[in-house]
Formats: C-alpha cells, sequence, structure tokens
C-alpha cells in the first residue's frame, strides 16, 4: 500500500521549501524530501555564510532563458518584497551591499530555520535522506518509490536544483525526470563560474593573484562592470562571473581595466603637459603598480614619454580599456554558483509552473531553464517559481 499525499515535492532547497509552505497553507497534505542528511546546504553557505537572498532591483531583464518573457508572470506573483516581508515578520536582520544585493547580517542558517518553521505551521511532512529509485503515473496519481516504501499524489513538484556544487549532493535528477516524462530539456553548462585561460594569461594571472580592479567585461553587446580578481588558477570576481552566463566556448571577451578613464586621451595629454614623466609610473597611477609593470613589460614599453610615438601610446591604452583574451574554458560545475539551460520553459506554464503535456507535474527553481545575473536573482527565482507552483499543486 503506497502512503498518500496530495502533494509530494522532491528537493528541500530554496525553491522546494517555499511551494511546500505555499501548497501546505491550502490545506494540502504535503510531503517534502531530500536526498540529503542536511536541508537548504546551498542557503547555508551561500554569500559567505550570510546568503543573498534576494536583490531589490529583481525585474525580467536580469535573467537568462531562452524565452526571456517567462519569468514575468512568477515574479509578479511573488516578489522581491514579499519575500523581505517574511524576512521581517521573522525579525531577521538583514542589509544591502552593493546594487541591491540583500544579505542577512548574521547567519543564512537564519533563513534556512525560518523556512523550516514556516514548513512546520504548514503541517508540511519532511523526510530527510530520502532516495527516490524511480517515479511513474497511475492514472491521476504520480508513484515515488523508494528502496523499501512506495509514496503516491496527486500533484508532483520537482524542486532538485542544477548541476552547480556537487560537493553539497548536486545532481541531473531533475532533468531525468523530465525525460523520463518526455520533456525536452535544454544542454546545461556551468554560470556565474570563473573562467580559465592560456598559459601565457595563467601566469600573468598567478603573478597577480589576490589583486582586485573595478573592470568592465563585455562579451558581444552584454557588458558588466565590476570587480575583477585575479586568481592563481584564472579570472573571477564578480564581472567575469557575471559574462561567464554569456560567454560561448572559442570566443574572446573584452576587459577595460580603466573603466573611467581614456587611457590614450590622457597619455596624449601627459606628453603634452610633462614630457619627462615615465611611462610606468604614468600607468601606476591608473593601475595598481604590479598591474602595470606586467602590461608595460608583456608590450615592451618603457621609458620616458616623449620618446613614445601615437602607435605604442595606442597599443598601450588598448591593452588597458580593451583587452582581448580568450577563455579556454571555465572551472566547471565545482564552482560555478548556478546552472544554465535545463527544462524547456516551453513545456512548462508560466502562471503555474505546470508541464503542459502532464496535469500536476510542476517543476520549479534552478532545474528550469531560467538563470538569474549574480546578486540574489537565483534565490528570488527559487522563492517566486516555489511560490507559484504552491498555489496550484
Amino acid at each position: 500500500m503506497s502512503k498518500k499525499f496530495d502533494v509530494i515535492i522532491i528537493g528541500a532547497g530554496a525553491a522546494g521549501m517555499m511551494s511546500a509552505i505555499e501548497a501546505g497553507k491550502r490545506g494540502r497534505k504535503v510531503l517534502l524530501v531530500d536526498h540529503s542528511k542536511k536541508i537548504g546546504e546551498k542557503i547555508r553557505i551561500s554569500g559567505g555564510g550570510r546568503c543573498n537572498f534576494t536583490n531589490i532591483h529583481t525585474n525580467p531583464s536580469k535573467f537568462l532563458s531562452q524565452n526571456p518573457k517567462f519569468v514575468k508572470s512568477a515574479l509578479s506573483q511573488y516578489t522581491q518584497n514579499d519575500f523581505i516581508n517574511l524576512m521581517n515578520k521573522y525579525e531577521i536582520k538583514f542589509h544591502e551591499k552593493k546594487l541591491g544585493q540583500l544579505f542577512c547580517d548574521h547567519s543564512a542558517q537564519q533563513i534556512v530555520e525560518m523556512l523550516l518553521k514556516e514548513c512546520e505551521l504548514a503541517n508540511v511532512s519532511l523526510k530527510k535522506d530520502f532516495k527516490v529509485t524511480d517515479i511513474n503515473q497511475d492514472e491521476d496519481q504520480y508513484i515515488v518509490k523508494t528502496t523499501d516504501e512506495v509514496y503516491s499524489s496527486q500533484s508532483l513538484i520537482i524542486a532538485t536544483g542544477g548541476l552547480s556544487v556537487p560537493k553539497i549532493g548536486a545532481t541531473s535528477f531533475g532533468y531525468e525526470i523530465a525525460k523520463k516524462f518526455d520533456l525536452d530539456v535544454l544542454e546545461t553548462l556551468p554560470a556565474l563560474v570563473p573562467l580559465t585561460f592560456n598559459e601565457k594569461i595563467l601566469e600573468m594571472c598567478k603573478e597577480l593573484t589576490g589583486l582586485s580592479v573595478e573592470a568592465i567585461v563585455s562579451f558581444n553587446k552584454v557588458l558588466f562592470q565590476e570587480g575583477m580578481l585575479f586568481t592563481h588558477r584564472g579570472l573571477s570576481g564578480p564581472s567575469i562571473l557575471q559574462i561567464s552566463s554569456y560567454w560561448k566556448e572559442g570566443d574572446n571577451i573584452k576587459v577595460n581595466l580603466s573603466p573611467k578613464l581614456n587611457v590614450y586621451q590622457l597619455l596624449e595629454e601627459k606628453r603634452k603637459l610633462n614630457p619627462k614623466l615615465d611611462i610606468l609610473n604614468i600607468i601606476s597611477e591608473i593601475l595598481p603598480k604590479r598591474l602595470a609593470q606586467i602590461i608595460c613589460s608583456e608590450n615592451k614599453i618603457s621609458g620616458n614619454i616623449s620618446e613614445l610615438s601615437n602607435k605604442i601610446l595606442k597599443q598601450l591604452s588598448d591593452a588597458i580599456n580593451t583587452w582581448i583574451i580568450n577563455p579556454t574554458g571555465s572551472e566547471g560545475y565545482r564552482t560555478a554558483e548556478v546552472t544554465l539551460g535545463g527544462v524547456n520553459t516551453k513545456e512548462l506554464s508560466s502562471k503555474t509552473m505546470m508541464s503542459n503535456k502532464h496535469k500536476n507535474l510542476f517543476f520549479i527553481g534552478e532545474v528550469v531553464d531560467v538563470t538569474g545575473h549574480l546578486g540574489g536573482y537565483n534565490f528570488q527565482w527559487a522563492w517566486s517559481s516555489g511560490y507559484v507552483a504552491g498555489q496550484y499543486a
């Protein structure tokens, strides 16, 4: 005999907990399960343990998807302000860091505990260390099997996340379930991830490890102006993580290491005003000294500015304002914050998150082809898509 529920939710992360809370509030008999022994690990470890739980500037333009309009309905049904109200209800203190990013003052664990408390109030049954072996549909019921038990429900919500951060249990389970039910799954790739480079650039990065500069990083017409960090493995920092979601393997990216200055104009002016100035000293006023030294050395440029031709000044300014680099790849899912691609949004209702092919089968959160920019947007997608599914499951 199967254990009967109205709604079974597989995956007790941000989206899964939110959908469980909302379905439970409607009086539905809800079972929330997770294959891990710890609930909400991705929430707990994110943002350096402070969790960048939403962004006050959330809007559809901050998300990537094959169908960019898909996010509109869910984001309008449950907004960033709705989640902020929930935080305030639990008196969890938070602050804005920059660009609208909201973080807990104390610990991300407070958010996990808040969601677990909300689940308890909504009479949600929670099972951890729960290993699903098979899922089938039998008329109007979904049958979920483990090694020794069988569960059934009218509605089934898949909230199993993507492939990022495998060390805390990320798997392809959600995509496999989608395929089993004949839903199209778009190619998945690591996103919001540091990029890797050839030996020459890697050597430079190693020499500059730990150095951070404000930079504009662009790919085609997409650009981000935020911090860029040199590491012993390549380039990272917010601007690189952001562009990694857009970058295509084999293509170049462009880096402006001095976004506020037209370096060529500045060098021309300096040459007129003070021709005896040493070029390295001038560049060291624009960039950190270690970086200035490497750029001058790489371009074999030294001496007084008066001795340098326009062509050389242009070469040097391009190396700073339009540094063209070709990444060899990324660090992969190990360090990726999210997964690009996933269940094709054409397969789902944007209003309910329900499958168009199978009644009462829902996909929410990172498993769906919706990827937010860095800065709390992916958590907001989890809250919004989870809320919506919880209204209809």
